[in-house]
Parts: C-alpha cells; structure tokens; sequence
C-alpha cells in the first residue's frame, strides 16, 4: 500500500483526507452553472470537483428500460439530456485551477479518456457501474495515473479483476471507494467496514463515494480510515434532475468539509505518552498526590495513617505510597502540604 499523488496533494495514511464534490451531471448543460459550481466547491474548501464525461450514444443501449428510482423515464433520452460539453473540460480545468483545486472526471469511454488525459487531469475516476469494463480500467491504467475506483454493487473478483487490469499495465496506484448505488442511499446499507475489507484483501488505499442524505456516514468513514471522500454537490437540490435531490448544497457542504477536517485531526497519533503540554496545568493542578493527613515532625517514620491522597498532584504520585512509608521525614511537614521527595530522607 503505497501513498499517491493527485496533482498537488499526496493521499494515503497520515495526510489530509482528499476531499472531491461531485459536481457529475449537476451543471445541467449549462457551463455558467459548471463554472459557479466550481466556485462553490473551492469556497467551501474541497481539494477537487469531479464531473463525469460520457456520450449517450456509447454509455446506454437505446432499449434501456427505465429506472424504477427515475419514475420511468426514457433512459437514453435522460442520459442524453446529462451530457457535459466536452468542449468545456479545458476551461473547466483552468477554472478550478485558477481557485487552487484538482479538476478530474469519470470518462466512460476510451475518446473522453484520452481527451481528459491530454488536458492533464491529475487522476482518473472508475464508476461503479464501469468498474467491470477491464479494458476501460486498463486504458486508465496505461496513463500512469492513479485510479480511483468505486465499487458499488461489486463482488470481490470484481474488484480483483479492474485491479488486475491495472496491473498489467504496471500501474498500482489504486484508491478503492466503498459505495452503495442507490440515490440517496439508506445509512443502513453504507457498509463502512467494507473499507477496511478492502484494504485488508488487496492492500490499497481506501476511501467512500457516499449517495447518502446528510455529512454523518462521510464523518464516519473517514474516522474508520478513508483518506479520500467523494459527495455529490448542487447549487439546489429541488432543481429537476435525477442527482440533485440527495447532493449537498454549498453551505452543507462548507460545514462538512470543517467537520472532516475537525474530525480526523481528533484522531491524532495514537500515542499515550501523559500529558500533552496544552494539558501541564490539568495535570499539575487536577491530578491526586499525596498530602500529609497531620503535622509531621522532622525526623518522623511516615506511617500511612500520615498519608492522604488529595488534588493537586504537585506532590508524589499516589502509586509510590507504598515507597514513601517508612521513610523518614527530612524537615517539618505540615498538614495538607503535598509531599514530595526532598521533604523525605
């Protein structure tokens, strides 16, 4: 399991979690609505924004039944509808570019691959539903690029077999994205475990695409080790449209971004090595030493009975009490003074 760079950013254990909006279908052939999309994705600090590049023509069979999620509605007719311009993606990038973020897509086809590869696009994204194409997940692969992969509704040979597919063109560089492909998607079925599975099996970096309502399964997976997250984003989630009803809108996603970021700082480094610096004074002031219970004179035995463990913890440690009895007390003592070891002989 190696680290990988996505144009300015490494990803991996023990750097930020890269953070993509989803911006998919969400432009609605309209490119200003692209273009403010952008711009909100990079105000509310997101590393990228992904779109998706495909032809209807090459991505759906004419004969598609429709989907029961989408009322019916004529497939083709609606995928066509979804097209992003490809003539868009040189200005899309330099756009994003120009606020500091990463501009990639899903290509769904080898044309729209080669296309984003040319414009140099720092990384390549899989869809779920692509995942199977072996030779779509090869041409990716040949880029030398890392791939990101969702796996949504996939079997573990599914999985093998795209990563295979990279690795017979010497790429390794795989993000695998725990998903579910439901839209939205029920938090009983986000299956975050899964991610671990994954990085247990195949030994890549993983992350999560969520399709859920609301930032708490995001939250969650990164706090189980995601180091990449990826959620849809609109303008306006009552805009017509089959991905904007469960897409987060600008100020959503704000807020999840700072959590995300609130959260794996929380995780820290794992070491339990006392107090931090921030934590001396707790430590000093709040914690239990021991305290002579009566006056003692100079010169005295410490019985126990002279012992009391009391706040603050100035003194010796309470677990070293049975160190301090039978010793001889240095000087006086007083009653309710904190007892440390030059008081005793």
């Amino acid at each position: 399991m190696t680290d990988v760079r996505i144009g300015g950013r490494w990803v991996g254990d023990g750097h930020p979690v890269f953070i993509t909006a989803e911006v998919g279908s969400n432009h609605d052939q309209d490119l200003g609505k692209a273009l403010r999309l952008i711009d909100a994705a990079a105000e509310a600090g997101v590393d990228a924004v992904k779109f998706q590049t495909f032809r209807a023509s090459s991505h759906y069979s004419r004969r598609t039944p429709g989907f029961t999620y989408l009322d019916g509605q004529d497939t083709y007719a609606l995928i066509e509808s979804l097209e992003l311009d490809r003539s868009w993606q040189p200005r899309l990038l330099e756009h994003a570019a120009g606020h500091g973020i990463e501009f990639f897509s899903s290509p769904c086809d080898v044309d729209a691959l080669l296309e984003l590869d040319a414009l140099g696009v720092p990384t390549h994204k899989v869809a779920s539903f692509d995942l199977p194409d072996t030779g779509l997940v090869g041409a990716m692969a040949r880029t030398g690029k890392p791939i990101v992969m969702s796996t949504g509704m996939a079997t573990w040979m599914d999985i093998q077999l795209a990563l295979d597919a990279m690795a017979a063109e010497g790429n390794d560089q795989a993000i695998l994205l725990q998903c579910t492909s439901l839209y939205p998607a029920p938090a009983p079925l986000a299956n975050l475990r899964a991610m671990a599975s994954m990085r247990s099996a195949f030994g890549t970096l993983v992350g999560y695409s969520d399709h859920t309502l609301g930032d708490q399964v995001c939250i969650a997976a990164v706090a189980l080790g995601a180091c990449f997250i990826e959620k849809h984003f609109t303008l306006d989630r009552s805009a017509p449209g089959p991905d904007h009803p469960f897409a987060m809108e600008p100020a959503e996603l704000t807020a999840m971004v700072r959590r995300i970021r609130d959260v794996e700082a929380a995780l820290g480094d794992g070491r339990k090595a006392g107090p931090r610096p921030e934590e001396r004074e707790m430590a000093e002031k709040g914690r239990r030493s021991l305290h002579a219970a009566v006056d003692i004179a100079a010169g005295t035995v410490i019985e126990d009975g002279m012992l009391v463990v009391k706040r603050p913890g100035l003194g010796i440690t309470p677990s070293l009490r049975p160190h301090v009895v039978g010793r001889h007390a240095a000087r006086e003592i007083e009653r309710d003074e904190w007892i440390t070891w030059d008081a005793l002989q």
